[in-house]
């Protein structure tokens, strides 16, 4: 049985423990089986292809600036255009195709893994500033005294946490990389497990964020967000001409840390550790702690709209359980199964899901 004191932080052994809580919790399983003793590191050409392109050269504006816009669509498309018909027949929405769904999660524990910043916020310029409505943090709230549910975001977890304001729930932030359980009264005197495999990486972070801040002072609008095992550099409020430059300080400064990565987000660039753990690894970590990972009994649904949320989304169809639902208005390439539009889809979505389980539970009485 894993420690439940531990803070996991040896990335050779890292996920050697899972989160666990005392027996009375009603979704935490009192012991895990752990599948995670091998975190790889990623080799320095196994980059994105959009960043690997782009890496050609620092001269090269073109290479960098289309991958930056291809990672952040703005252009929109057309209800009826033929594109979008086509895209929503492969991806239909999930409000659409409730019913099917929930004939799917009958019999099943629904487990629910939600995205925050353009899912259960809008995206707004300044990320600090990016809070859920009151109603759809009473819809998050309702869901979770019914189902396991975990917020998993690029954010600091202790951010994610401050804008959600539930103990109730789990939190995954940094991409995964720092994950820790329900702290609710109900779970009063639990002792929660910090999952935290890229611990050792924590002052090379901190160093590379103190770095970019000052290098970055010189570009009108950049952003440099410190998400602990994370670095976000956003280019949202950056004007188009300047995102060549901006990416140039970001390509000069990792130069000197091969230990870090590069990947993208919606008008964001994204300074990782090389480990190998995203938010799929996040939700198989969680799936197991909870005691699902082999479990034929259970459906768990994804909800994210940003690149970094197709690692789940790719997990749960490899595994061929559960489904991924992208959040766009957009058309674009995805794993996920189903879509909804807008943050304001996913709390009608979530709404719905309660009142399906409250029915479900009335009939089976």
């Amino acid at each position: 049985m894993a420690n439940p004191n531990a803070v996991v932080s040896d990335t050779q052994s890292a996920i050697a423990m899972a989160i666990t809580s005392v027996n009375n919790s009603p979704h935490f399983s009192s012991s895990v089986s752990s599948n995670f003793n091998n975190i790889t590191l990623f080799s320095r050409n196994k980059f994105p292809k959009s960043i690997e392109t782009a890496r050609g050269g620092i001269g090269n504006k073109n290479a960098w600036v289309d991958a930056m816009r291809a990672s952040s669509p703005t252009r929109s498309v057309s209800e009826n255009s033929e594109e979008k018909r086509a895209w929503i027949m492969k991806h239909p929405s999930a409000l659409g195709m409730f019913e099917e769904i929930m004939s799917a999660a009958k019999m099943k524990q629904v487990v629910i893994f939600l995205d925050y910043d353009g899912t259960l916020s809008p995206i707004v310029e300044n990320p600090d500033q990016a809070y859920m409505a009151p109603e759809m943090r009473e819809a998050v709230k309702n869901v979770a005294k019914y189902f396991p549910t975990a917020i998993v975001s690029g954010r600091c977890r202790a951010k994610v946490y401050n804008f959600v304001r539930l103990s109730e729930l789990y939190y995954a932030g940094s991409h995964g990389m720092d994950i820790k359980g329900p702290s609710s009264r109900k779970h009063k005197g639990n002792q929660n497990v910090l999952c935290q495999p890229a611990k050792e990486f924590l002052p090379m972070m901190t160093e590379v964020y103190k770095i970019l801040l000052e290098k970055t002072k010189g570009i009108l609008g950049a952003n440099v967000e410190d998400n602990k095992f994370c670095l976000s550099v956003h280019f949202r409020c950056v004007e188009e001409e300047s995102w060549n430059d901006l990416a140039k300080i970001v390509k000069s400064v990792l130069k000197d840390y091969p230990k870090l990565k590069l990947t993208q987000g919606r008008k964001v660039l994204e300074i990782r550790p090389t480990i190998k753990w995203d938010k799929g690894n996040a939700i198989e970590f969680l799936m197991e702690s909870l005691g699902y990972a082999n479990s034929k009994d259970v459906l768990p649904v994804y909800i994210g709209d940003d690149k970094t949320d197709e690692d789940a989304f790719r997990v749960l169809q490899e595994r061929g359980q559960g489904f991924g639902i992208l959040v766009s208005k957009v058309p674009k390439e995805t794993d996920a199964v189903y879509s909804l539009q807008e943050p304001s889809e996913v709390m009608h979505f979530l709404q719905r899901l309660v009142t399906w389980k409250r029915s479900t539970m009335r009939n089976n009485h």
